[in-house]
């Protein structure tokens, strides 16, 4: 057990790429706000023009095998990143209250930013989410809220390195997790096998903001109680994303439910 232990540990903390790791603005891939901002305004652009043209259909025989390809990679990614990011926290040498709010001079470099980094890039990987979506000709699932979350995470998460953010890693570690259950969901229903817990997904979304508006108390504690936590006009920018968020979610997870809700009642009518 030691042994698989530190040989995780190596690979998702200690190797020369992850320790040495430095987030530069120009230099890393993705870093700078032209990319972020052209990457944000493509993403809803096409998102657009390609939900009011009429596309050809897709047969499920060719988009099920490429959702379930989406799924898996994305599941493996989210899982990779939890436990990269977990172990980083774990091998973090500062006390544990720095996790929650790094001090003012913190650089984006080390393991928590490569993962950070990583994230960041994961959720580009996400749009294609979208496009499957149109392509199915899903148009009820094609919603505000799916649209809005996958364009403006893009955005947080950036403010995460180009701000050093406070408790990036706390809410690195609940997102990837939440991920892991919904990526393997979508991957059970893309090989034929709906899975009847399509209600804990939506669940564990809502307990995951309430989650993060609970330890940004705690982080708020820190930062006015002692000399201040790195990049608070980052988690400003997250606290109100994250608002917003669970806003949509509560109202969709009424919506969605009251209806199935009714739908039973009539059934045993």
């Amino acid at each position: 057990m030691d042994q698989v232990f530190s040989t995780l540990q190596y690979w998702s903390v200690n190797h020369p790429k992850i320790l040495h790791f430095r987030w530069t603005e120009g230099q890393t891939l993705g870093s700078t706000p032209l990319f972020l901002t052209l990457t944000v305004l493509t993403y809803f652009s096409l998102t657009f023009v390609l939900s009011r043209t009429p596309l050809p259909s897709v047969g499920t025989h060719i988009l099920k095998p490429i959702t379930a390809l989406h799924s898996l990679t994305l599941f493996l990614v989210s899982l990779i990143m939890a436990l990269g990011c977990s172990l980083s926290i774990i091998s973090h040498s500062s006390p544990l209250h720095h996790i929650i709010c790094f001090p003012p001079d913190t650089l984006p470099a080390g393991p928590l930013f490569f993962w950070a980094n990583i994230f960041y890039l994961s959720k580009i990987l996400e749009f294609v989410d979208t496009l499957l979506i149109i392509l199915s000709k899903s148009k009820q699932r094609l919603t505000f809220l799916h649209v809005y979350h996958h364009g403006t995470v893009v955005v947080m998460c950036y403010l995460w390195l180009h701000t050093c953010q406070s408790l990036f890693p706390v809410a690195l570690v609940t997102n990837a997790t939440v991920h892991v259950v919904m990526y393997f969901y979508y991957l059970s229903c893309a090989m034929g096998m709906r899975p009847k817990w399509k209600r804990l997904v939506t669940d564990c979304q809502i307990v995951q903001f309430v989650f993060s508006f609970l330890v940004s108390v705690l982080m708020l504690y820190y930062h006015f109680t002692g000399s201040g936590c790195s990049g608070i006009w980052g988690w400003c920018f997250n606290a109100v994303f994250n608002a917003s968020l669970l806003a949509l979610f509560v109202d969709f997870h009424g919506k969605s439910y009251a209806k199935k809700r009714i739908g039973d009642k009539d059934k045993r009518s």
